[in-house]
Protein backbone atom coordinates (compact mmCIF):
# COMPACT_ATOMS: atom_id res chain seq x y z
CA UNK A 1 0.00 0.00 0.00
CA UNK A 2 1.73 3.14 -1.24
CA UNK A 3 1.07 6.72 -0.17
CA UNK A 4 0.31 7.53 -3.79
CA UNK A 5 -2.52 4.98 -3.98
CA UNK A 6 -6.26 5.10 -3.49
CA UNK A 7 -5.97 2.25 -0.98
CA UNK A 8 -3.87 4.42 1.30
CA UNK A 9 -6.14 7.44 0.87
CA UNK A 10 -9.10 5.24 1.87
CA UNK A 11 -7.29 3.84 4.90
CA UNK A 12 -6.12 7.26 6.03
CA UNK A 13 -9.53 8.97 5.69
CA UNK A 14 -11.21 6.10 7.55
CA UNK A 15 -8.61 6.26 10.30
CA UNK A 16 -9.01 10.04 10.64
CA UNK A 17 -12.80 9.88 10.87
CA UNK A 18 -12.69 7.17 13.51
CA UNK A 19 -9.73 8.63 15.40
CA UNK A 20 -11.32 12.01 16.10
CA UNK A 21 -14.66 10.46 17.05
CA UNK A 22 -13.52 7.60 19.25
CA UNK A 23 -13.07 8.00 23.03
CA UNK A 24 -9.47 8.83 23.92
CA UNK A 25 -8.72 5.41 25.49
CA UNK A 26 -9.38 3.57 22.20
CA UNK A 27 -7.38 5.81 19.89
CA UNK A 28 -3.99 4.14 20.27
CA UNK A 29 -5.60 0.79 19.55
CA UNK A 30 -7.14 2.21 16.39
CA UNK A 31 -3.77 3.56 15.23
CA UNK A 32 -2.18 0.19 15.94
CA UNK A 33 -4.81 -1.65 13.89
CA UNK A 34 -4.50 0.83 11.01
CA UNK A 35 -0.69 0.57 11.11
CA UNK A 36 -0.74 -3.21 10.89
CA UNK A 37 -3.36 -3.16 8.11
CA UNK A 38 -1.05 -0.77 6.25
CA UNK A 39 1.94 -3.05 6.78
CA UNK A 40 0.36 -6.41 6.00
CA UNK A 41 -0.90 -5.03 2.68
CA UNK A 42 2.54 -6.11 1.36
CA UNK A 43 2.69 -9.50 3.10
CA UNK A 44 0.87 -10.62 6.21
CA UNK A 45 3.82 -12.61 7.57
CA UNK A 46 6.05 -9.50 7.58
CA UNK A 47 4.02 -8.31 10.56
CA UNK A 48 5.46 -11.07 12.78
CA UNK A 49 8.98 -9.69 12.31
CA UNK A 50 7.86 -6.21 13.34
CA UNK A 51 5.85 -7.59 16.26
CA UNK A 52 8.86 -9.59 17.46
CA UNK A 53 11.15 -6.55 17.35
CA UNK A 54 8.47 -4.54 19.15
CA UNK A 55 8.09 -7.03 22.02
CA UNK A 56 11.84 -7.50 22.41
CA UNK A 57 12.40 -3.78 22.91
CA UNK A 58 9.26 -3.24 25.00
CA UNK A 59 10.25 -5.89 27.54
CA UNK A 60 13.91 -4.97 27.15
CA UNK A 61 13.07 -1.40 28.16
CA UNK A 62 11.17 -2.64 31.22
CA UNK A 63 14.06 -4.87 32.30
CA UNK A 64 16.65 -2.14 31.75
CA UNK A 65 14.56 0.24 33.84
CA UNK A 66 14.01 -2.32 36.64
CA UNK A 67 17.66 -3.37 36.89
CA UNK A 68 19.52 -1.99 39.87
CA UNK A 69 23.08 -2.37 38.58
CA UNK A 70 24.83 -1.04 35.51
CA UNK A 71 25.96 -4.55 34.62
CA UNK A 72 22.39 -5.88 34.51
CA UNK A 73 21.20 -2.86 32.54
CA UNK A 74 24.00 -3.38 30.04
CA UNK A 75 23.22 -7.09 29.72
CA UNK A 76 19.55 -6.43 28.99
CA UNK A 77 20.51 -3.70 26.51
CA UNK A 78 22.81 -6.05 24.62
CA UNK A 79 20.15 -8.75 24.68
CA UNK A 80 17.67 -6.30 23.12
CA UNK A 81 20.21 -5.23 20.50
CA UNK A 82 21.17 -8.79 19.52
CA UNK A 83 17.59 -10.11 19.39
CA UNK A 84 16.47 -7.07 17.38
CA UNK A 85 19.30 -7.35 14.86
CA UNK A 86 19.05 -11.11 14.26
CA UNK A 87 16.04 -10.83 11.89
CA UNK A 88 17.65 -7.89 10.08
CA UNK A 89 21.00 -9.62 9.68
CA UNK A 90 19.43 -12.91 8.60
CA UNK A 91 16.86 -11.55 6.14
CA UNK A 92 18.88 -8.68 4.70
CA UNK A 93 22.53 -9.71 4.90
CA UNK A 94 22.78 -13.51 5.07
CA UNK A 95 22.92 -13.97 1.28
CA UNK A 96 25.47 -11.15 1.02
CA UNK A 97 27.87 -13.01 3.32
CA UNK A 98 27.11 -16.38 1.70
CA UNK A 99 27.79 -14.94 -1.76
CA UNK A 100 31.11 -13.44 -0.65
CA UNK A 101 32.17 -16.67 1.03
CA UNK A 102 31.45 -18.51 -2.23
CA UNK A 103 33.49 -15.92 -4.17
CA UNK A 104 36.47 -16.44 -1.86
CA UNK A 105 36.09 -20.21 -2.23
CA UNK A 106 36.29 -19.87 -6.02
CA UNK A 107 39.57 -17.99 -5.71
CA UNK A 108 41.07 -20.96 -3.88
CA UNK A 109 39.50 -23.44 -6.33
CA UNK A 110 37.30 -24.89 -3.64
CA UNK A 111 34.42 -27.07 -4.86
CA UNK A 112 32.29 -26.48 -1.79
CA UNK A 113 29.65 -23.79 -2.17
CA UNK A 114 27.02 -22.59 0.24
CA UNK A 115 23.44 -22.43 -0.97
CA UNK A 116 21.78 -19.03 -1.05
CA UNK A 117 18.76 -18.65 1.20
CA UNK A 118 15.29 -18.14 -0.19
CA UNK A 119 14.23 -15.15 1.87
CA UNK A 120 12.15 -12.07 1.19
CA UNK A 121 13.16 -8.81 2.85
CA UNK A 122 10.30 -7.29 4.87
CA UNK A 123 9.49 -3.76 3.77
CA UNK A 124 11.13 -1.08 5.93
CA UNK A 125 12.80 -3.56 8.29
CA UNK A 126 15.84 -1.33 8.78
CA UNK A 127 13.62 1.61 9.70
CA UNK A 128 11.41 0.01 12.33
CA UNK A 129 14.35 -1.97 13.79
CA UNK A 130 16.39 1.19 14.32
CA UNK A 131 13.37 3.04 15.71
CA UNK A 132 12.67 0.29 18.24
CA UNK A 133 16.35 0.04 19.18
CA UNK A 134 16.58 3.79 19.78
CA UNK A 135 14.01 3.36 22.57
CA UNK A 136 16.04 0.68 24.39
CA UNK A 137 19.19 2.75 24.00
CA UNK A 138 17.45 5.89 25.28
CA UNK A 139 16.06 4.04 28.30
CA UNK A 140 19.55 2.74 29.05
CA UNK A 141 21.15 6.19 28.77
CA UNK A 142 18.32 7.81 30.72
CA UNK A 143 17.14 9.97 27.81
CA UNK A 144 13.53 8.78 27.93
CA UNK A 145 11.08 7.34 30.43
CA UNK A 146 10.14 3.70 30.18
CA UNK A 147 6.80 3.00 28.50
CA UNK A 148 4.49 0.65 30.43
CA UNK A 149 1.63 0.72 27.92
CA UNK A 150 2.41 -1.97 25.36
CA UNK A 151 -0.15 -0.62 22.88
CA UNK A 152 1.40 2.85 22.90
CA UNK A 153 4.83 1.36 22.38
CA UNK A 154 3.62 -0.90 19.58
CA UNK A 155 2.09 2.13 17.83
CA UNK A 156 5.38 4.01 18.26
CA UNK A 157 7.22 1.25 16.36
CA UNK A 158 4.50 0.70 13.74
CA UNK A 159 3.02 4.22 13.27
CA UNK A 160 1.92 3.94 9.65
CA UNK A 161 2.67 7.46 8.33
CA UNK A 162 6.40 6.91 8.84
CA UNK A 163 6.65 3.15 9.22
CA UNK A 164 8.41 1.92 6.10
CA UNK A 165 10.74 4.80 5.15
CA UNK A 166 11.02 7.13 8.09
CA UNK A 167 11.72 9.56 9.54
CA UNK A 168 13.30 7.24 12.10
CA UNK A 169 11.63 8.70 15.17
CA UNK A 170 12.95 8.92 18.71
CA UNK A 171 10.86 7.88 21.67
CA UNK A 172 11.59 11.24 23.33
CA UNK A 173 9.74 12.98 20.49
CA UNK A 174 6.99 10.63 19.31
CA UNK A 175 6.19 8.10 22.05
CA UNK A 176 4.83 10.67 24.48
CA UNK A 177 2.48 12.03 21.82
CA UNK A 178 0.44 8.81 21.95
CA UNK A 179 -0.45 9.66 25.54
CA UNK A 180 -1.87 13.03 24.49
CA UNK A 181 -5.45 13.75 23.47
CA UNK A 182 -5.60 15.16 19.95
CA UNK A 183 -8.63 17.02 18.68
CA UNK A 184 -9.28 17.87 15.07
CA UNK A 185 -7.44 21.07 14.27
CA UNK A 186 -8.23 23.01 11.11
CA UNK A 187 -4.74 24.55 10.97
CA UNK A 188 -3.05 21.14 11.29
CA UNK A 189 -5.34 19.77 8.58
CA UNK A 190 -4.47 22.58 6.15
CA UNK A 191 -0.73 22.48 6.86
CA UNK A 192 -0.59 18.70 6.72
CA UNK A 193 -2.55 18.60 3.46
CA UNK A 194 -0.28 21.22 1.86
CA UNK A 195 2.79 19.23 2.80
CA UNK A 196 1.25 15.99 1.56
CA UNK A 197 0.40 17.56 -1.81
CA UNK A 198 3.95 18.92 -2.19
CA UNK A 199 5.43 15.53 -1.32
CA UNK A 200 3.05 13.78 -3.72
CA UNK A 201 4.08 16.18 -6.51
CA UNK A 202 7.76 15.50 -5.88
CA UNK A 203 7.14 11.76 -5.93
CA UNK A 204 4.75 11.07 -8.84
CA UNK A 205 5.48 14.06 -11.07
CA UNK A 206 9.23 14.54 -10.66
CA UNK A 207 10.81 11.39 -9.19
CA UNK A 208 8.80 8.79 -11.08
CA UNK A 209 9.16 10.64 -14.38
CA UNK A 210 12.92 10.95 -13.97
CA UNK A 211 13.05 7.25 -13.04
CA UNK A 212 11.95 6.26 -16.56
CA UNK A 213 15.09 7.82 -18.06
CA UNK A 214 17.41 6.78 -15.22
CA UNK A 215 16.31 3.14 -15.18
CA UNK A 216 16.81 2.76 -18.92
CA UNK A 217 20.33 4.20 -18.86
CA UNK A 218 21.53 2.43 -15.71
CA UNK A 219 20.21 -0.95 -16.86
CA UNK A 220 22.72 -0.95 -19.74
CA UNK A 221 25.40 1.67 -18.99
CA UNK A 222 27.85 0.16 -21.49
CA UNK A 223 25.50 1.17 -24.34
CA UNK A 224 25.51 4.91 -23.62
CA UNK A 225 28.13 7.65 -23.80
CA UNK A 226 29.47 10.03 -21.16
CA UNK A 227 26.99 12.90 -21.66
CA UNK A 228 24.03 10.55 -21.41
CA UNK A 229 25.41 8.89 -18.28
CA UNK A 230 26.10 12.31 -16.76
CA UNK A 231 22.51 13.39 -17.35
CA UNK A 232 21.20 10.07 -15.98
CA UNK A 233 23.31 10.54 -12.85
CA UNK A 234 22.05 14.09 -12.43
CA UNK A 235 18.49 12.88 -12.91
CA UNK A 236 19.01 10.13 -10.32
CA UNK A 237 20.31 12.66 -7.79
CA UNK A 238 17.08 14.61 -8.21
CA UNK A 239 14.99 11.43 -8.39
CA UNK A 240 16.20 9.95 -5.11
CA UNK A 241 15.84 13.31 -3.38
CA UNK A 242 12.28 13.86 -4.61
CA UNK A 243 11.37 10.23 -3.96
CA UNK A 244 12.68 10.10 -0.40
CA UNK A 245 11.96 13.67 0.71
CA UNK A 246 8.56 13.36 -0.99
CA UNK A 247 7.80 10.33 1.20
CA UNK A 248 9.01 12.21 4.30
CA UNK A 249 6.83 15.20 3.42
CA UNK A 250 3.78 12.96 2.97
CA UNK A 251 4.57 11.13 6.22
CA UNK A 252 4.96 14.36 8.18
CA UNK A 253 1.85 15.78 6.51
CA UNK A 254 -0.40 12.80 7.29
CA UNK A 255 0.86 12.66 10.87
CA UNK A 256 0.22 16.41 11.20
CA UNK A 257 -3.42 15.97 10.15
CA UNK A 258 -3.81 13.43 12.98
CA UNK A 259 -2.18 15.89 15.38
CA UNK A 260 1.29 14.32 15.59
CA UNK A 261 4.57 16.14 14.96
CA UNK A 262 7.29 14.08 13.30
CA UNK A 263 10.89 15.22 13.10
CA UNK A 264 12.30 17.01 10.06
CA UNK A 265 14.13 14.64 7.73
CA UNK A 266 15.43 16.91 4.93
CA UNK A 267 16.58 20.50 4.84
CA UNK A 268 17.58 21.50 1.28
CA UNK A 269 20.60 19.14 1.19
CA UNK A 270 21.71 19.98 -2.36
CA UNK A 271 22.30 23.59 -1.31
CA UNK A 272 24.97 22.50 1.16
CA UNK A 273 28.41 24.09 1.02
CA UNK A 274 30.25 21.15 2.58
CA UNK A 275 29.89 17.40 2.92
CA UNK A 276 29.47 17.80 6.67
CA UNK A 277 26.61 20.23 6.03
CA UNK A 278 25.10 17.85 3.47
CA UNK A 279 24.84 15.15 6.13
CA UNK A 280 23.23 17.60 8.53
CA UNK A 281 20.57 18.21 5.87
CA UNK A 282 20.12 14.77 4.22
CA UNK A 283 18.13 11.96 5.92
CA UNK A 284 18.50 13.83 9.20
CA UNK A 285 16.83 11.13 11.28
CA UNK A 286 19.38 8.49 10.19
CA UNK A 287 22.38 10.84 10.37
CA UNK A 288 21.53 11.84 13.94
CA UNK A 289 20.82 8.18 14.81
CA UNK A 290 24.32 7.13 13.81
CA UNK A 291 25.76 10.22 15.48
CA UNK A 292 24.04 9.56 18.81
CA UNK A 293 24.24 5.77 18.96
CA UNK A 294 27.47 4.94 17.10
CA UNK A 295 29.74 7.95 16.51
CA UNK A 296 29.53 9.44 20.02
CA UNK A 297 29.81 6.09 21.87
CA UNK A 298 32.94 5.40 19.79
CA UNK A 299 34.40 8.63 21.16
CA UNK A 300 33.29 11.05 18.46
CA UNK A 301 35.84 13.81 17.98
CA UNK A 302 37.01 13.67 21.59
CA UNK A 303 39.70 11.11 20.75
CA UNK A 304 43.13 11.26 19.13
CA UNK A 305 43.14 12.10 15.44
CA UNK A 306 43.86 8.56 14.20
CA UNK A 307 40.95 7.21 16.26
CA UNK A 308 38.70 10.00 14.96
CA UNK A 309 39.55 8.98 11.38
CA UNK A 310 38.62 5.40 12.23
CA UNK A 311 35.34 6.55 13.80
CA UNK A 312 34.41 8.51 10.68
CA UNK A 313 35.04 5.58 8.37
CA UNK A 314 33.20 3.16 10.66
CA UNK A 315 30.10 5.37 10.76
CA UNK A 316 29.95 5.96 7.01
CA UNK A 317 30.71 2.34 6.11
CA UNK A 318 28.00 1.12 8.49
CA UNK A 319 25.65 3.71 7.01
CA UNK A 320 26.39 2.38 3.54
CA UNK A 321 25.86 -1.20 4.68
CA UNK A 322 22.59 -0.19 6.38
CA UNK A 323 21.27 0.87 2.98
CA UNK A 324 21.83 -2.46 1.32
CA UNK A 325 23.67 -5.78 1.19
CA UNK A 326 25.88 -4.88 -1.77
CA UNK A 327 29.46 -3.68 -2.08
CA UNK A 328 28.19 -0.71 -4.09
CA UNK A 329 26.55 0.72 -0.96
CA UNK A 330 29.69 0.15 1.08
CA UNK A 331 31.76 2.02 -1.53
CA UNK A 332 29.16 4.80 -1.47
CA UNK A 333 29.66 5.09 2.28
CA UNK A 334 33.45 4.93 1.88
CA UNK A 335 33.40 7.79 -0.64
CA UNK A 336 31.45 10.02 1.74
CA UNK A 337 33.88 9.17 4.55
CA UNK A 338 36.76 10.07 2.23
CA UNK A 339 35.05 13.33 1.25
CA UNK A 340 34.47 14.15 4.91
CA UNK A 341 38.08 13.53 5.93
CA UNK A 342 39.59 15.41 2.96
CA UNK A 343 37.23 18.27 3.66
CA UNK A 344 38.46 18.43 7.26
CA UNK A 345 42.01 18.72 5.94
CA UNK A 346 40.93 21.37 3.46
CA UNK A 347 39.28 23.41 6.19
CA UNK A 348 42.62 23.61 7.95
CA UNK A 349 44.67 24.30 4.84
CA UNK A 350 42.23 26.91 3.54
CA UNK A 351 41.53 28.49 6.89
CA UNK A 352 42.84 31.74 5.47
CA UNK A 353 39.68 32.00 3.38
CA UNK A 354 37.66 32.25 6.55
CA UNK A 355 39.76 35.15 7.67
CA UNK A 356 39.29 37.08 4.45
CA UNK A 357 36.37 38.55 2.59
CA UNK A 358 36.48 35.82 -0.03
CA UNK A 359 33.87 33.83 1.88
CA UNK A 360 31.47 36.77 1.59
CA UNK A 361 31.29 36.60 -2.19
CA UNK A 362 28.28 34.80 -3.63
CA UNK A 363 30.51 33.23 -6.28
CA UNK A 364 32.59 31.56 -3.57
CA UNK A 365 29.54 30.18 -1.78
CA UNK A 366 27.89 29.02 -4.99
CA UNK A 367 31.09 27.37 -6.22
CA UNK A 368 31.27 25.39 -2.96
CA UNK A 369 27.67 24.25 -3.45
CA UNK A 370 28.46 23.12 -6.99
CA UNK A 371 31.57 21.17 -5.91
CA UNK A 372 29.69 19.44 -3.10
CA UNK A 373 26.82 18.59 -5.44
CA UNK A 374 29.20 17.08 -8.01
CA UNK A 375 30.91 14.96 -5.33
CA UNK A 376 27.55 13.76 -4.02
CA UNK A 377 26.40 12.93 -7.56
CA UNK A 378 29.53 10.89 -8.21
CA UNK A 379 28.89 8.87 -5.06
CA UNK A 380 25.28 8.32 -6.21
CA UNK A 381 26.68 6.35 -9.16
CA UNK A 382 27.68 3.55 -6.79
CA UNK A 383 24.41 3.83 -4.88
CA UNK A 384 22.36 3.37 -8.07
CA UNK A 385 24.56 1.02 -10.10
CA UNK A 386 23.63 -2.66 -10.03
CA UNK A 387 27.24 -3.74 -9.53
CA UNK A 388 30.74 -2.41 -9.04
CA UNK A 389 31.54 -3.27 -12.65
CA UNK A 390 28.62 -1.12 -13.84
CA UNK A 391 29.78 1.72 -11.62
CA UNK A 392 33.28 1.38 -13.09
CA UNK A 393 31.90 1.51 -16.65
CA UNK A 394 29.93 4.65 -15.84
CA UNK A 395 32.90 6.33 -14.13
CA UNK A 396 35.20 5.45 -17.02
CA UNK A 397 32.80 6.76 -19.66
CA UNK A 398 32.20 9.98 -17.75
CA UNK A 399 35.90 10.69 -18.12
CA UNK A 400 36.84 9.26 -21.51
CA UNK A 401 33.73 8.86 -23.66
CA UNK A 402 32.21 12.20 -24.62
CA UNK A 403 31.70 11.42 -28.29
CA UNK A 404 28.28 11.06 -29.88
CA UNK A 405 24.95 12.68 -29.15
CA UNK A 406 23.05 12.96 -25.92
CA UNK A 407 20.30 10.35 -25.67
CA UNK A 408 16.98 12.13 -25.01
CA UNK A 409 14.96 9.12 -23.97
CA UNK A 410 11.70 7.90 -25.47
CA UNK A 411 10.74 11.41 -26.61
CA UNK A 412 12.20 14.89 -26.70
CA UNK A 413 9.04 16.27 -25.11
CA UNK A 414 9.42 13.99 -22.08
CA UNK A 415 13.10 14.92 -21.72
CA UNK A 416 12.35 18.65 -21.87
CA UNK A 417 9.56 18.16 -19.33
CA UNK A 418 12.07 16.54 -16.96
CA UNK A 419 14.33 19.58 -17.27
CA UNK A 420 11.42 21.98 -16.65
CA UNK A 421 10.34 20.04 -13.57
CA UNK A 422 13.87 20.20 -12.16
CA UNK A 423 13.86 23.96 -12.75
CA UNK A 424 10.57 24.23 -10.83
CA UNK A 425 12.09 22.25 -7.95
CA UNK A 426 15.24 24.39 -7.88
CA UNK A 427 13.16 27.59 -7.98
CA UNK A 428 11.09 26.47 -4.99
CA UNK A 429 14.19 25.43 -3.06
CA UNK A 430 15.83 28.80 -3.68
CA UNK A 431 12.71 30.47 -2.28
CA UNK A 432 12.90 28.20 0.76
CA UNK A 433 16.63 28.79 1.16
CA UNK A 434 16.05 32.54 1.16
CA UNK A 435 13.08 32.12 3.53
CA UNK A 436 10.54 33.57 1.11
CA UNK A 437 8.53 30.48 2.01
CA UNK A 438 9.26 28.20 4.96
CA UNK A 439 10.55 24.69 4.51
CA UNK A 440 7.14 23.18 5.26
CA UNK A 441 5.16 26.01 3.64
CA UNK A 442 3.50 26.96 6.93
CA UNK A 443 4.61 30.56 6.53
CA UNK A 444 5.06 32.49 3.32
CA UNK A 445 5.68 36.01 2.10
CA UNK A 446 3.67 35.17 -1.00
CA UNK A 447 0.10 36.47 -1.18
CA UNK A 448 -2.64 33.97 -0.29
CA UNK A 449 -3.96 34.03 -3.86
CA UNK A 450 -0.51 33.11 -5.14
CA UNK A 451 -0.35 30.26 -2.65
CA UNK A 452 -3.77 29.00 -3.75
CA UNK A 453 -2.72 29.06 -7.40
CA UNK A 454 0.45 27.16 -6.48
CA UNK A 455 -1.46 24.27 -4.93
CA UNK A 456 -3.92 24.22 -7.81
CA UNK A 457 -0.89 23.90 -10.10
CA UNK A 458 0.50 21.02 -7.99
CA UNK A 459 -2.80 19.12 -8.01
CA UNK A 460 -3.26 19.62 -11.75
CA UNK A 461 0.32 18.45 -12.32
CA UNK A 462 -0.28 15.33 -10.24
CA UNK A 463 -3.45 14.49 -12.17
CA UNK A 464 -2.09 15.31 -15.65
CA UNK A 465 1.65 14.64 -15.43
CA UNK A 466 1.89 12.08 -12.66
CA UNK A 467 3.45 8.75 -13.58
CA UNK A 468 1.76 5.50 -12.51
CA UNK A 469 2.64 4.40 -8.99
CA UNK A 470 6.09 3.01 -8.28
CA UNK A 471 7.44 1.83 -4.94
CA UNK A 472 9.51 4.36 -3.05
CA UNK A 473 13.27 3.78 -3.36
CA UNK A 474 13.83 3.60 0.38
CA UNK A 475 11.18 0.90 0.91
CA UNK A 476 13.88 -1.64 0.04
CA UNK A 477 15.96 -0.56 2.99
Amino acid sequence: MLFNSWEFIGLFISTCLLYFNLPYKYRSSLLLISSYIFYISWRWDFAFVMLGVTLVNYYGGLKINESKTIKKKRNYLWLSIVLSLIPLLYLKYANFFIGNINNVSEIFDSQSRLTLLEVILPVGISFFTFQALSYSLDVYFGKTKVEHNVVNFAVFVAFFPQLVAGPIERSSNLLGQFREKHNFNRHDFIEGSKLFIWGLFKKVVIADRLAIYVDRIYENPDVYNGPTLAVATLFFAIQIYCDFSGYSDMAIGTAKILGFNLMQNFNLPYLSRSIAEFWRRWHISLSTWFSDYLYKPLGGNRVVYSRWLLNIFIVFLVSGFWHGANWTFIIWGFLHALYYVIESWGDKVLNWAKQTRIKQFNGYRISKMIVVFILVCYAWIFFRASSISDAYIISNKLIFDWSGNLYLGASTVSFVLCILLIIVLVFVQILQYNKVVSLYFSKSKIHSIGQLLWYVFLLLSVSMLGVSSNAFIYFQF
